[in-house]
């Protein structure tokens, strides 16, 4: 990861880029890149709908973080979830067709673990504080305090 870009151009909406399970999204797509770019059995379609569902990982963090609203926060963090499921599904399939390596696949579904355990503890945590009446504070001046 290019973590010296990270640190740059900081805002109260770019926040996201300090989220660990931000940077553990990121580095799934990575891996699923580099198994569909190595890959030439797999069909153009096929990747971009894999990649995709992969995308779709830290985009709805970032979009979920950026939101000012919990609620909105921990639908968009589901939308995450909801995506690694899917991408699962696809990378389990092109395993068991096997058009990815056993080896490529176990790596995979560590990392994927990895970040669906995170997101689920997060999203926990969220919920919780909604639960009790919790909100995020909604000024623009100064850097959220209450946000993950």
């Amino acid at each position: 990861m290019k973590n010296e870009y990270l640190d740059k151009n900081k805002n109260i909406n770019r926040g996201f880029r300090k989220l660990e399970i931000w940077k553990n999204s990121v580095e799934v797509y990575h891996l699923i890149h580099e198994y569909l770019m190595k890959n030439g059995n797999i069909p153009l379609k096929v990747k971009a709908q894999i990649e995709d569902s992969a995308l779709s990982l830290s985009s709805n963090i970032a979009e979920g973080y950026s939101r000012r609203s919990l609620k909105e926060t921990v639908r968009f963090y589901e939308y995450s979830l909801a995506s690694s499921a899917e991408n699962y599904s696809q990378m389990y399939t092109l395993f068991n067709a096997g058009q990815i390596t056993e080896n490529d696949f176990n790596e995979y579904d560590s990392k994927l673990y990895e970040f669906e355990n995170g997101l689920i503890k997060l999203i926990r945590g969220l919920v919780a504080r909604l639960k009790s009446g919790e909100e995020w504070r909604v000024d623009y001046i100064t850097q959220s305090t209450n946000h993950p």
